[in-house]
């Protein structure tokens, strides 16, 4: 296999670099609009002159259930404006995000019950009710078929099983003749441009795409450009329709076209890393490259998995590709995705085999189907085209359980540390409970309320059986992400630490303490704050790390959900959020003050290694695969080194060896940024200083300048620099 880097010559490395200068504008274009947000980088582009009218089903302009949001969906493909850019192989953009520019409305009967809206208000729950797009689509089905054979299949089926009801394969219809629609427009858009392009090269660039979009309209692609294409329309609409972002595994996804083309002769490498580049630049979906085939046996590595990070590499750009880890992968690999990352600052994010399969296995399924499971989103992983997990919806805040068990002891002056403990698991396993209780409603209603009109077309089941995605599919299971972990461990260690065994202060004068935010006791916050923290070795807070975890995974898998027994699987994951889930909770135990933020997953907090002699990133990786679940839903580590600190404590090397241990120890996913401390700081401060500078931040990949300050904060804090070794 060849492994060396694609060299590219001049003229495809002006195009790339076209794309990333494109990159840049617009996205000055979002800040001044107000249209960035914290999230992955999105590759909407901006029309400020846009408006859309959405179709009038009744006067109050709202509209109902699946069939009229795809009528909706249909015109908004015919509306929006079409996008190309000369210098990229493919055409096609996606302007903005349907359901923020209609009224969609649910019957009151589909409401989830009030006890249970009530309980996720009292703990600041995120449920996960009506989640959208959280499945893995299998993109092979769309390849083989076409746009035209997607519509010929949703005719046969609704003939086939001739339904009374037809309005699930009518609201089918209505999303295919849409794209369809829309690829006339792009490839419309490209002929008008060539007809007035001056530069020969870019003219032969124009008139090839408006030719593979005329032909891609009813044809299924014949080579890799044209599969490029096809996806890049799918990314377009699929972000258009709830933000979807979940793509496959790339790599070889792409390799047939790949190699049939290459042995052809016609395609090069530095096309095939243009063509890559300018699928990126389309938007920013989830993807997965390497990995173990079915049986174990070997790693799927090709030329092309190389040449995916070359055009992540010469983009720069955030693009959220992950390279899965095992025994197995390609050393070669592995060491360039980590070159890159150190030129560039961040790259690919690392999902561990270990525990993704392995832990998945846990469940109840076999290994073969768990080597299956690719990341195609943020945290998340998912069976392509045969799972709904709906994972990365929810967020079952431990740390307001901890909190209400906090007001249990106080109230019945029952000041016992084990009491503490049993009232916190009472507290954690209502959230859990009521998170099961609007999954069942989920099930029932989402797909009458909020269908997956994309994400049916390229699933297993939904189409065969006219039934939306979470009762089409054959593996069905959801995902409850607990958070605040370190919040809860290191508040009880500091408890025991400081109350109980060294006696400090009486329990009702710590909390009048808390009562008044440590405000005028500094002193006692640091005495609470400065205990050997979870992530230290040896400390008391590992322990309680465990015994929460332990609690809150048999709670989320001892039982289904109350109605249909729907399997749960549980992650530890707070996506940014942890901002929004610290705001209306109290001060804590261990130092943190009221409305500050809570631990990100099962995370150490920032600084935990503090005056410790070790490579923190090797602890704060231990700490992470020791509390995680372990049933193959993932949780975590984010890894935000400083490069002075890296180079002396082995470099490349030492990430290798990180990664590995990663994954030996159970981890499931790793995110790296490598960065010098003195550009993050220059970038935080003022962001215009580095405005292309990419970071990950919690599974997603994004330009640092286009986060906000909040947003930006996280990764200051996480920074791992010699500071706070």
């Amino acid at each position: 296999m060849n492994e060396e880097r694609c060299i590219l010559s001049p003229l495809y490395a002006d195009r790339i670099a076209s794309l990333h200068s494109s990159k840049l504008a617009m996205n000055d274009v979002k800040r001044e609009l107000g249209r960035v947000h914290d999230s992955d980088d999105w590759g909407f582009v901006v029309f400020p002159d846009f408006h859309f009218e959405p179709p009038k089903f009744r006067e109050d302009g709202v509209i109902y259930g699946g069939l009229e949001i795809s009528k909706a969906l249909r015109k908004w493909l015919n509306d929006m404006p079409p996008y190309v850019h000369k210098e990229s192989a493919l055409g096609g953009a996606w302007v903005d995000i349907l359901q923020d520019n209609i009224k969609i409305g649910i019957h009151p009967e589909d409401y989830v019950p009030k006890e249970v809206s009530d309980i996720w208000g009292k703990y600041n729950t995120s449920p996960g009710f009506l989640g959208m797009n959280h499945c893995g689509p299998d993109m092979n089905i769309g390849l083989e078929l076409g746009w035209g054979g997607l519509l010929a299949k949703v005719r046969y089926y609704r003939n086939f099983l001739a339904p009374e009801d037809t309005s699930f394969f009518d609201m089918e219809e209505e999303t295919v003749l849409g794209i369809r629609e829309y690829v006339v427009k792009v490839a419309e858009e490209a002929e008008r441009m060539a007809s007035i392009e001056e530069d020969p090269t870019a003219k032969k660039n124009l008139e090839e795409i408006a030719e593979m979009n005329r032909y891609l309209v009813d044809n299924p692609p014949r080579t890799m450009r044209e599969a490029c294409q096809f996806i890049a329309h799918f990314q377009s609409v699929d972000r258009t329709y709830f933000s979807g972002g979940a793509l496959s595994q790339l790599d070889e996804l792409l390799r047939p076209y790949y190699e049939r083309d290459t042995k052809a002769g016609i395609l090069t490498d530095e096309e095939a890393v243009w063509y890559i580049a300018s699928l990126f630049y389309n938007d920013t979906h989830y993807s997965q490259i390497a990995g173990l085939i079915p049986d174990g046996s070997r790693d799927m590595t090709s030329r092309l998995s190389f040449l995916i990070l070359d055009a992540l590499h010469y983009l720069h750009i955030p693009i959220n590709v992950a390279l899965r880890v095992s025994d197995k992968v390609n050393p070669a690999l592995l060491r360039r995705s980590l070159e890159y990352t150190l030129e560039d600052g961040s790259g690919v994010d690392y999902s561990c085999n270990v525990g993704v399969e392995e832990g998945y296995a846990r469940n109840g399924y076999p290994l073969h189907l768990a080597r299956l499971r690719a990341k195609v989103g943020c945290n998340w992983v998912a069976l392509p085209g045969i799972e709904y997990p709906l994972q990365d919806v929810t967020r079952a805040n431990m740390a307001m359980a901890f909190q209400w068990a906090m007001k249990d002891i106080r109230d019945e002056k029952k000041y016992d540390l084990e009491y503490l403990f049993e009232r916190t698991c009472y507290h954690i396993k209502v959230i859990v409970d009521s998170i099961k209780t609007g999954y069942d409603k989920h099930y029932e209603v989402v797909g009458k309320v909020r269908p997956e009109l994309v994400l049916n077309l390229f699933m297993h089941g939904p189409i065969e059986r006219g039934l939306n995605a979470q009762q089409g599919v054959d593996v069905v299971n959801f995902n409850i992400d607990g958070i605040a972990l370190a919040t809860v461990a290191d508040s009880f260690a500091a408890l025991e630490t400081r109350i109980v065994n060294e006696k400090r202060m009486g329990w009702e004068e710590f909390f009048e303490v808390l009562d008044q935010n440590y405000e005028g006791h500094e002193d006692i916050r640091l005495m609470m704050a400065n205990i050997k923290r979870f992530g230290t070795p040896g400390s008391l807070a590992e322990k309680w790390a465990k015994r929460i975890r332990d609690f809150y995974v048999k709670t989320c898998t001892e039982t289904g959900t109350p109605k249909y027994n729907l399997k749960i699987i549980p992650g530890m994951f707070s996506h940014g959020d942890i901002y929004i889930h610290g705001r209306r909770l109290a001060a804590t135990p261990n130092g943190r003050k009221a409305g500050e933020p809570i631990s990100h997953s099962n995370e150490p907090d920032p600084g935990f290694a503090r005056g410790i002699d070790t490579f923190s990133p090797s602890l704060k990786a231990n700490a992470v695969a020791i509390a995680a679940p372990g049933r193959g839903n993932s949780a975590p580590l984010h890894l935000d080194i400083d490069t002075e600190m890296l180079e002396k404590a082995g470099g490349i090397d030492a990430l290798v060896a990180l990664i590995h241990t990663h994954n030996h120890m159970g981890g499931t996913l790793i995110n790296l940024n490598c960065l010098s401390k003195k550009v993050l700081l220059e970038a935080h401060e003022d962001p215009s200083t580095h405005p292309d500078l990419v970071v990950r931040v919690t599974g997603y990949s994004a330009f640092f300048s286009s986060l906000t300050k909040e947003y930006r904060q996280q990764v200051v804090d996480r920074f791992l620099s010699k500071e706070n070794r």
